[in-house]
């Protein structure tokens, strides 16, 4: 491993060397991320899932860039062209495209109209301009010949050659560059005759913003309108000012007939050759930033949306919304088995409203439910309305929350799905989607394609690649994080457990299948190797049993937990226990860890996992809102408080569900009065907030909301 990368990374990072070079070395080794952050901090000093990933990716682009650094050292070399000061400025380059300028000029070239003139011999007389030569004219009439027909034609073929040497110049790009960045503004137009009958991008029909103030939503937005032949995108910058720094550092003697020839060579190479590749380099780099920020926001986004507390011990109805073909039911028990399953015709074109309603009130009674889920797509109001009707009713207390369908369909026609239910039609598939992302949506949204997930903005506008890995990164740490049942995890779920491939997990299973119930971690040792149980163990739980494996605690620690139990007269019994608690929560981490031979970062998480061995992370998260009874807009007045819950957080504000058709959004400007750069840094998907009724249209039932209390009323 390159130290000078290591020490890079460090700075970077604001973390030590020590830091780097472990997590680098345990990456090396074959460990996941998600066993380092949670098994060697140690090692690490207690960096997160989200550090060592950064360290992974920031070494991997270092790594790359010191090898292309050395290959274009070598490449120039060879040439008999490199130069000790040369050589510095590549390795003293900090990005990439600054490695790529400097190797530039060394590049072989395809045909240009300067490779042209080169073959005409016409290099010296490009030299000569750049020398500012007094007497050009004469110096020329020495190239003219047969293909060279006049003077004036080979004073024109070298400045191709002077242009191009402008281009080259790494000092140039990076001044350009950096003032097309700073000064430059992005613009964009509606195209002549573009069709854009929803008006998607009229904001954009003529448009313009300084490119280093343009936020990365309205980058992707131009970026597909410019896709979708409706605009016409540039960037523009004052072309006069960067020709005139130009001159400054080339023309020293403006009188002579060469600082005409180097004018129109400089204004050529600006037109032709840099501001092009300027634009286009600038557009790439907002691009990047601009995907880089919305995949981000979708990741925060689904990892606030996975560790969801589930709904326990409830047995829920799920309620797939529609009208034609009417409204699919799924009683889905407690542990998520599909008890029963139905549909009902309460809306039009049959209006089987008292059908309906007698079904419905037939299933809470036989079946016990405690809440009917409802998705929220086609239908759903006017499904809502019907079943808070229905529910006043019952004799039971049941009540009924509004969930976010996104990807149920997907699901819903999958494989997966088919093979899950292969009696059950797609609308009924997605009814027990609807209910068992209530009692488990972590178990349930891994089913899913994350990118169809809907949390994020402009998701499919982005590198399709790029999104998978990160999304399948969160996924991974948030399923990790929480830990999975032996017993009942689903092939989807085991997928994301650390260490754990396609091959391990149809072992593991098909072991599962033989033996019908998996007792004890120990037993897996004949199902993995040894690097996959060291890696995936700590990770798959055993609830039921009455000993450690029921906790987050990795075997190899099994003997430190039973050195705590017997220096403090505990036993696995005492488990979970007030006893365990109360002897365990005020001791001195550091002397214990002195005393069992271990370290702060491992004692402490055996003591956490002992005072509370099922413990699950989403248990600390407030559950979803419940309701009983309908809101319409017309309950709605300014400044009324209500309580929301947070279902989409954007660049521009979040929406929040208040229990109308549509949720309402808070702009950024009214979450906090604070300034914010971003709602992330104080909202979550899955937050429950107070908030506050701003501006009502009733026309296009849109409604605003403010988090800061103005006194409206």
């Amino acid at each position: 491993m390159n130290p000078e990368i290591i020490k890079n990374i460090s700075l970077e990072l604001g973390i030590k060397d020590y830091q780097v070079n472990n997590t680098l070395k345990l990456l090396e080794e074959g460990a996941t991320i998600p066993f380092i952050a949670r098994y060697r901090k140690e090692k690490t000093g207690g960096l997160d899932e989200n550090q060592i990933s950064r360290i992974n990716e920031v070494y991997t682009y270092e790594e790359n860039l010191y090898k292309r650094k050395e290959d274009i050292i070598r490449l120039i070399n060879e040439k008999g062209l490199l130069t000790d000061e040369l050589k510095e400025k590549i390795m003293s380059a900090t990005k990439l495209i600054e490695v790529e300028d400097l190797y530039r000029p060394f590049k072989e070239k395809k045909k240009t109209k300067a490779t042209e003139a080169i073959k005409l011999g016409l290099e010296p007389l490009a030299k000569e301009i750049f020398r500012e030569n007094n007497n050009i004219e004469a110096f020329a009439q020495k190239f003219v010949n047969a293909k060279v027909k006049d003077v004036n034609f080979a004073l024109d073929q070298a400045c191709f050659i002077v242009a191009e040497n402008i281009s080259d110049n790494a000092n140039f790009r990076k001044y350009i560059r950096n003032n097309t960045y700073k000064f430059g503004s992005i613009k964009s137009t509606k195209k002549k005759n573009a069709q854009d009958d929803p008006k998607t991008y009229e904001l954009y029909y003529n448009y313009k913003e300084p490119v280093h103030f343009i936020k990365s939503h309205r980058i992707l937005a131009i970026n597909r309108g410019e896709a979708e032949n409706i605009l016409n995108v540039n960037i523009e910058t004052n072309i006069e000012y960067i020709e005139n720094y130009l001159k400054n550092k080339l023309i020293h003697k403006p009188s002579q007939k060469t600082a005409e020839l180097l004018a129109n060579s400089i204004k050529d190479a600006l037109k032709r050759l840099i501001m092009p590749s300027i634009i286009r380099e600038i557009r790439n780099e907002l691009t990047e930033m601009a995907e880089e920020s919305a995949i981000t926001n979708f990741s925060q986004n689904l990892k606030n949306l996975l560790m969801q507390p589930p709904i326990k011990n409830k047995t829920v109805l799920g309620f797939d919304p529609a009208f034609r073909t009417g409204c699919k039911l799924a009683v889905i028990s407690p542990t998520g088995e599909l008890l029963h399953i139905d549909v009902i015709y309460p809306h039009e074109p049959k209006n089987e409203t008292e059908q309906a309603r007698k079904k419905l009130l037939d299933l809470i009674e036989n079946y016990h439910i405690d809440i009917i889920a409802i998705g929220n797509g086609t239908a759903s109001r006017e499904s809502e309305a019907f079943v808070a009707k229905i529910i006043k009713e019952t004799k039971r207390k049941v009540n009924y929350i509004m969930v976010n369908e996104a990807g149920a369909s997907v699901y819903s026609a999958s494989k997966l799905a088919q093979k899950e239910f292969p009696d059950l039609h797609v609308e009924e598939r997605s009814a027990v989607s609807i209910a068992r992302r209530l009692i488990d949506p972590l178990s349930e949204l891994v089913k899913i394609e994350p990118k169809s997930i809907g949390v994020g903005m402009y998701q499919h506008d982005v590198t399709p690649k790029k999104l998978e890995q990160e999304l399948g990164f969160v996924v991974e740490t948030s399923v990790n994080s929480v830990g999975v049942n032996i017993n009942t995890a689903s092939y989807e779920l085991l997928s994301y457990v650390s260490g754990l491939n396609k091959k391990m997990i149809e072992k593991f299973l098909e072991y599962k299948k033989k033996v019908g119930k998996v007792l004890n971690r120990q037993e897996l040792t004949k199902v993995f190797s040894p690097k996959v149980y060291e890696q995936a163990i700590g990770f798959l739980r055993i609830p039921e049993s009455n000993n450690l494996d029921k906790t987050s605690i990795h075997p190899e620690s099994y003997v430190i937990a039973d050195s705590i139990f017997q220096k403090y007269n505990l036993n696995l019994n005492d488990m979970g226990t007030k006893k365990i608690k109360e002897t365990l929560q005020n001791i001195d981490i550091k002397e214990l860890a002195n005393e069992v031979n271990s370290d702060t970062y491992t004692v402490e998480d055996i003591l956490k996992s002992l005072i509370s061995p099922l413990r699950d992370p989403r248990d600390e998260i407030p559950t979803p809102i419940l309701k009983s009874n309908i809101l319409t807009i017309d309950d709605l007045q300014i400044g009324m408080e209500l309580e929301g819950t947070v279902r989409n957080v954007i660049d521009f504000g979040a929406f929040i569900d208040i229990g109308l058709h549509d949720d309402a959004l808070v702009h950024i400007s009214e979450i906090s009065e604070d300034y914010i750069k971003h709602p992330s840094e104080v909202l979550n998907v899955g937050d429950i907030v107070k908030c506050y009724v701003l501006d009502i249209n009733k026309e296009k039932g849109r409604v605003s909301l403010t988090l800061i209390n103005h006194n409206l009323i």
